[in-house]
């Protein structure tokens, strides 16, 4: 049992179910979209929930940001009981998880320049003075690899991997404790997504961030993960570490994930760019 002090966010038999319509001749039915799922991730480190389409990781993945309430269970951020269905988020409480989601320009206002994207957590949740939201937010916008001159610019003046940098900076304007990572890389190229991952990697080393990602792509995971929780159907058929789940997996539904999915080589390909990034350096 990993020690409470350590855990950031923790679940205990959480389930999401949905009411659907049966129209004008069919009953209405209950869809349980999670089904009784337990976890505990500890400061620092990266849980990885992997499953097929429709497995209900997407649907856990926005239950643990905080945008969608349980439909039973308990869910936990740094050890304090949340259900957004029966009290408001506190700025606090908001402020300790943010959400990066799958498509970075649709996360994206297109309409505000991205100084004013990483400027509006502060705005809302803070009462920092303009002069010093702007200087975080240039401050950030170097965290991420980007550059001064970008601050005036709008979204698609940005490539695809860009865009997903801005959208991690503005999850980490207001010091998250927890980063949720839906498809973080899965829309970006095979190069793109290495350079994402690298970043992602140097943010969590640098500011002792706790992940959980959500991920179809296993080579993805085998390179970020600490622990993986395999989901199906809603239920939660396997998890444990990175290294004993992808050395011996033991569910049938795990094995046959592990042998459906096409391997990508994510660490040669993080190589090679960064041999790119330093021949450049030295040119």
């Amino acid at each position: 049992m990993i020690a409470d002090a350590k855990i950031v966010v923790e679940g205990r038999a959480l389930t999401q179910d949905y009411h659907v319509s049966g129209g004008m001749f069919a009953a209405s039915k209950t869809v349980q979209a999670v089904k009784g799922v337990d976890f505990a991730v500890e400061k620092g480190k990266t849980l990885a929930i992997v499953g097929e389409s429709g497995s209900g990781k997407s649907t856990l993945a926005r239950i643990i940001a905080l945008i969608d309430p349980p439909s039973g269970g308990v869910l936990k951020v740094d050890g304090q009981e949340v259900n957004i269905s029966r009290k408001r988020l506190t700025p606090a409480m908001r402020s300790k998880v943010q959400m990066v989601f799958q498509n970075p320009y649709g996360s994206l206002n297109p309409r505000q320049k991205v100084g004013d994207v990483l400027m509006e957590p502060l705005l809302i949740n803070t009462a920092i003075p303009a002069a010093e939201r702007r200087e975080r937010a240039e401050a950030m916008l170097a965290k991420v690899g980007l550059a001064p001159e970008h601050f005036n610019r709008y979204p698609h003046m940005f490539s695809g991997g860009q865009r997903q940098r801005i959208a991690i900076a503005r999850a980490l304007m207001l010091n998250p404790a927890l980063l949720v990572l839906d498809e973080p890389v899965s829309a970006l190229d095979l190069s793109v997504q290495a350079q994402v991952l690298n970043l992602l990697a140097d943010l969590q080393d640098e500011f002792n961030l706790t992940y959980v990602f959500i991920s179809h792509d296993l080579s993805v995971v085998r390179y970020i993960a600490d622990d993986v929780l395999v989901l199906s159907k809603g239920v939660a058929v396997e998890q444990g570490s990175r290294e004993a789940l992808f050395a011996d997996p033991q569910h049938p539904y795990t094995k046959q994930l592990f042998a459906a999915t096409p391997v990508t080589d994510v660490a040669a390909i993080r190589a090679r760019v960064m041999r790119k990034q330093l021949a450049r350096a030295e040119a």
